[in-house]
């Protein structure tokens, strides 16, 4: 016969969607019986309308019928009371009842980098929406904060649909592709213009990274707006250990504008992680390069940001002008993805993969050293 152990044992294998743990971790399993044959599960929703709700039911179904014995389920569902999801929140937070930004805690290793570019434009967001399902693809968790303000473009470029789940004020990212993201567009109605000064810029991008469970992430993408504006400094005071990657397009003009918001660097004491050169060329049918706005500006920005750094800045990679990348952008499903042997998905792995290769730093790792006072 079936026992509450075997079952219990059993849900543990259930991962919660939205929060990536399983459900008897986080305190969703009320309760487990066994009548006979039937197995009783009782289920706390984190909110009353859990848009998980379904594929919930269905996963602890399953679940309890691979138990020897279990011939049907019955599953009672209900929702977390305050005491519960307070509880919840703090578990979620390591233990920290008050939101806190994850990436700068001690021993924090998430690798953060930040999208740039001078103008826009360039790509910038096809850039950090294939990079985000590229890494995931290849097995790491990922993480991209939108913070564009006002030309949020990543909930279309990875196919979000809604609003994240908030459990009181904690927000649960949705995820697409294996990507978590989150957006003010996600909380904006179609059409309606975002009309912001500064402080609640820096409000927003504080909320987005503290009040967001972003989960333990290998790497997280910040999708910049163009220029060298707020948001660019709140990033850089909230994420000091945050990477630039400038992203340009060949042309001249573009890439005198690009090299400025690699130079940031200089006054924010940020690194730039290196360039990548966006619409390089478009490949023609006997298999020549139509460089359609000129050539040189990735190395170009490379170059000039290696001398007024003083340090190796280097062209990462160059992406050819590709219609499928800008259908599947449409599309909502990144074209690393949609069609991976196209010449532009494969520029974007190779340089996804220079991206989360490279050799960590010691910025961020606890050394273990206390100082002793003489």
């Amino acid at each position: 016969m079936p026992t509450v152990e075997l079952i219990r044992d059993a849900l543990a294998k259930v991962i919660d969607p939205e929060i990536r743990r399983p459900i008897t971790e986080i305190g969703m399993v009320r309760s487990v019986d066994v009548e006979g044959d039937l197995a009783v599960v009782g289920i706390d929703l984190t909110t009353q309308g859990c848009p998980m709700r379904e594929r919930i039911t269905t996963d602890v179904d399953a679940a309890a019928r691979s138990v020897a014995g279990v011939a049907d389920v019955r599953i009672e569902l209900g929702v977390m009371s305050e005491e519960q999801r307070l509880e919840l929140r703090s578990k979620l937070r390591g233990g920290k009842p008050e939101p806190v930004i994850q990436f700068t805690q001690p021993g924090n290793m998430t690798r953060i980098y930040a999208i740039a570019s001078g103008k826009g434009g360039v790509g910038k967001s096809t850039v950090t929406a294939n990079l985000a399902a590229a890494m995931a693809q290849d097995g790491l968790k990922v993480g991209v904060l939108d913070a564009d303000i006002f030309g949020f473009s990543i909930p279309g470029m990875l196919g979000v649909q809604g609003q994240p789940t908030r459990i009181d004020d904690m927000l649960l990212p949705p995820i697409a592709h294996d990507v978590k993201a989150v957006s003010i567009g996600m909380f904006v109605p179609e059409g309606q213009p975002v009309v912001w000064r500064g402080p609640m810029l820096h409000r927003a991008i504080e909320q987005f990274l503290a009040d967001v469970f972003w989960g333990d992430l290998d790497v997280l993408l910040l999708d910049l707006p163009p220029g060298t504006g707020d948001i660019a400094i709140s990033v850089a005071q909230l994420l000091p250990h945050a990477e630039i990657l400038v992203v340009t397009t060949p042309q001249s003009a573009a890439a005198g504008v690009a090299e400025r918001a690699g130079a940031i660097a200089t006054q924010t004491s940020q690194s730039v992680v290196g360039v990548v050169e966006n619409m390089a060329w478009l490949e023609q049918a006997d298999g020549s390069r139509l460089e359609v706005f000129g050539s040189g500006g990735g190395q170009t920005v490379a170059d000039r940001l290696t001398r007024v750094l003083g340090t190796d800045v280097p062209l990462l990679g160059q992406i050819p002008l590709d219609i499928t990348a800008r259908e599947a952008g449409d599309a909502g499903t990144p074209v690393v993805i949609s069609d991976p042997e196209s010449p532009a998905a494969e520029a974007i792995r190779e340089v996804a993969r220079r991206l989360t290769t490279r050799q960590r730093g010691l910025a961020g790792r606890s050394l273990g050293v206390t100082p002793v006072k003489r």
